[in-house]
């Protein structure tokens, strides 16, 4: 009996479905939680989590921070995109008039303001990143994540807009 250790290309571990689901209160905690369940579900099949853990962090905050609507949580899912070695996120919460503006590029913030960099981190570690809304008073920011380390950074894909895509259900 021997011993052979192997590795599977991400795409193949993506096959029987990354594809996670879950509730969480519009809390800093719910927001936490979602960190931490990305973390363990992509480590769990040996996927990286670096990237996808700090763009979860990033839309789960602002679920928590602008979508928050008191009795109502917000979705995580984490799932295979249609393209391969992309990982999508999406988080959904109910307040569609709160949506991130479709700035293109993303400006950032003056030097002195205390916030307005998460969408600038999310757009700089994702493929690309959007806003879908509906069914009302829903909307999803969803952000596309490379799986391999520097993919999408590096110009090796094709030259997709990283600014927000918006499209209405």
């Amino acid at each position: 009996m021997t011993n052979e250790t192997t590795t599977t290309p991400a795409l193949q571990l993506l096959a029987p479905g990354v594809d996670f689901t879950v509730l969480l209160s519009p809390t800093r905690r719910g927001a936490r939680l979602a960190r931490l369940l990305t973390v363990a579900e992509l480590g769990s099949r040996g996927l990286p989590t670096e990237s996808a853990a700090q763009v979860v962090a990033e839309l789960a905050a602002n679920a928590a921070l602008h979508g928050r609507v008191p009795g109502r949580s917000f979705r995580l899912r984490v799932r295979a995109a249609d393209v391969p070695d992309l990982l999508r996120v999406e988080v959904s919460d109910t307040r569609s008039e709160r949506a991130p503006e479709a700035v293109s590029p993303p400006q950032p913030p003056t030097t002195d303001a205390e916030s307005g960099r998460g969408l600038l981190l999310v757009a700089a570690l994702s493929e690309r990143w959007g806003v879908t809304y509906g069914p009302p008073p829903c909307k999803t920011v969803w952000a596309e994540v490379p799986l391999r380390t520097g993919a999408g950074l590096t110009g090796s894909r094709s030259a997709a807009p990283r600014w927000p895509a918006t499209s209405r259900a």
